[in-house]
C-alpha cells in the first residue's frame, strides 16, 4: 500500500525539519532570509513528493531536495545584487569572553559564518555530515562520489581546525 504525498510530507516534516531548519541557517545569514529559505524547502518539498515513488530512501529525497533549493537560493544569491560591500562585511565575533557558554556559542557562531563562506556543494555536505550522514548517503543525496564526500568532508575539516589554531581569536591587536 503506497503512502500519500500528504502522508510523505507529515512523516518528513516530523524526521527532517529541525534538519531542514539548520540547512537553512547554514546557507543563509539573515535570520528572516533563513526563514524563508525553509519555508521554500517545504513548499517544494511538498509539492515534490507527489513525484516520489519510493526508489530511494525518504531521507534521501528529502535532502536532495533542500539541497537543490540551497542551491538554487545560493545561486540567486550570487547573481543579484550584492547588497553589503565587501569591506563593510561583519568580521566574526571576537573570542575576548572566556565562559564556556559564551564560547561554544562564540565557536558555534564562527563555524556557521565559516560554513556560509564555502562554496554551496561544500556547505552541504559539511553540513549533512554535522548532521551525523555518512559519506554514501551524502552522496546519494548531492550526486557525488562516497570518495570525493570523504575528501571534501577532511579538506573542511582541516579549514576549520586552521582556523581554529590560528592566532587571530584571541581579539588581541598589538
Amino acid at each position: 500500500m503506497s503512502r500519500s504525498a500528504e502522508q510523505l510530507y507529515e512523516e518528513a516534516g516530523a524526521q527532517f525539519a529541525p534538519a531542514l531548519a539548520r540547512l537553512a541557517r547554514a546557507v543563509e545569514k539573515n535570520p528572516e532570509k533563513a526563514r524563508d529559505l525553509e519555508q521554500e524547502m517545504h513548499c517544494v518539498l511538498w509539492t515534490s513528493l507527489a513525484r516520489f515513488k519510493g526508489d530511494c530512501a525518504l531521507k534521501t529525497w528529502v535532502y536532495r531536495v533542500a539541497h537543490n533549493v540551497a542551491a538554487d537560493h545560493v545561486a540567486r544569491a550570487a547573481r543579484g545584487p550584492q547588497k553589503v560591500p565587501l569591506d563593510e562585511v561583519e568580521a566574526l565575533p571576537d573570542c575576548s569572553d572566556v565562559e564556556n557558554e559564551a564560547g561554544e556559542a562564540l565557536a558555534l557562531a564562527q563555524v556557521g559564518e565559516l560554513v556560509r563562506r564555502l562554496p554551496a556543494i561544500d556547505a552541504q555536505v559539511i553540513v549533512l555530515w554535522l548532521e551525523g550522514e555518512s559519506a554514501a548517503e551524502i552522496a546519494e543525496i548531492t550526486g557525488l562520489s562516497p570518495g570525493a564526500v570523504s575528501v571534501r568532508v577532511h579538506r573542511i575539516k582541516a579549514l576549520l581546525a586552521d582556523y581554529f589554531a590560528s592566532p587571530h581569536l584571541t581579539g588581541d591587536s598589538a
